[in-house]
């Protein structure tokens, strides 16, 4: 299974913003999906997972209410919606399928490369 995150950009703060998370070359199908971000110097960070049937959702208590992760299974496409973007959202977004929602970061067994996200006015 191979990941492709897409949707990254410049934007101002307090924009919107949609990622989306492609899987090709097979299926996610039974994996759950995450979306994670690194910024510069800091650690990767877990944002939000959805479940393969997308019934079952986990996301950071520190994002709650700034993102909304949803998936379209014919379309084997996940996708994170973000609002009211700040200048700390900054970072490269990657998304990876892991076998539960909230499975830990290592516990990821498919990653892609990120797109990375710039906010600044």
């Amino acid at each position: 299974v191979q990941l492709q995150a897409s949707g990254g950009g410049l934007v101002q703060p307090g924009d919107s913003l949609t990622l989306s998370c492609a899987a090709s070359g097979g299926t996610a199908s039974g994996y759950a999906i995450g979306w994670f971000r690194q910024a510069p110097g800091k650690e990767r960070e877990f944002i939000s997972a959805i479940s393969w049937s997308g019934t079952g959702t986990y996301t950071a208590d520190s994002l709650k209410g700034r993102v909304t992760i949803s998936r379209d299974t014919a379309k084997n496409t996940v996708y994170l919606q973000m609002s009211n973007l700040k200048p700390e959202d900054t970072a490269v977004y990657y998304c990876g399928a892991a076998p539960s929602p909230l499975a830990a970061e290592k516990q990821y067994v498919y990653w892609g490369p990120g797109t990375l996200v710039t906010v600044s006015s």
